[in-house]
């Protein structure tokens, strides 16, 4: 099982602190363990799984995609505006 990492998740990481990137580091070890620990979302964002975690008392997201024996991480960020970047990049990648 391999994971890929699309642009936006990597830029979002490479800007964080070292402490955050660890921790992000942490989670993503744990989704590919367990691929179903996230909350599976319906509508325009069907296939799509978000897994949630806090860091210093703030809450983020990982929106990832499970296809083949793979995993594919597309968005990491902060709740707010989340979703509504996830849709944008991926009309986009769309294009």
């Amino acid at each position: 099982m391999g994971a890929f990492f699309e642009p936006p998740f990597k830029k979002f990481v490479k800007k964080q602190t070292r402490s955050l990137q660890l921790v992000i580091e942490d989670e993503v070890e744990k989704i590919i363990i367990t691929p179903n620990i996230g909350e599976t979302k319906k509508g325009d964002l069907t296939g799509f799984r978000v897994h949630k975690f806090a860091h210093r008392k703030q809450k983020f997201l990982i929106a990832y995609r499970s296809q083949n024996e793979d995993i594919v991480f597309f968005k990491i960020g902060p709740h707010e505006n989340f979703y509504r970047e996830l849709k944008k990049y991926l009309r986009e990648v769309e294009l």
